[in-house]
């Protein structure tokens, strides 16, 4: 029986662009790009886990709004229950810590990288607003 796995992704948008960052060389799903994110641990809500993550990984704070889709997606390793979330910027300013890369992107420039499957759907989602 796979492990069910819960995880958060922040959909951070500034001046219309999309932070969009690249997994490392050395994590699951390698060089993947996603939503800065991650598991919410044992009694955390949502909102606090991917205001906790977005702090740990990207060194700035966000403001948590509107859910944008929930996707359940199988890995070999697990799966993946993800919920992804616009999100504003409240102060900071994103740096990698964890992550290979990050780009800012217009909307309709999202289906350029090579995302990991279970961000697929919010995705296309957001490239389907703007097109």
């Amino acid at each position: 029986m796979k492990k069910h796995i819960y995880v958060v992704g922040a959909v951070i948008i500034e001046n219309e662009k999309i932070l969009c960052v690249q997994r490392g060389q050395n994590q699951l799903l390698a060089l993947k790009w996603e939503f800065p994110g991650g598991k919410i641990e044992t009694g955390e809500t949502p909102e606090e886990a991917l205001r906790r993550e977005v702090s740990e990984e990207m060194n700035c704070m966000v403001q948590v709004g509107e859910q944008i889709d929930e996707t359940v997606h199988e890995y070999d390793f697990g799966i993946v229950h993800l919920s992804t979330y616009y999100c504003k910027l409240l102060n900071g300013t994103p740096t990698l810590s964890e992550h290979e890369e990050m780009r800012w992107l217009f909307p309709n420039e999202l289906l350029s990288l090579d995302w990991a499957p279970a961000d697929i759907p919010t995705v296309q989602k957001l490239y389907n607003i703007t097109n």
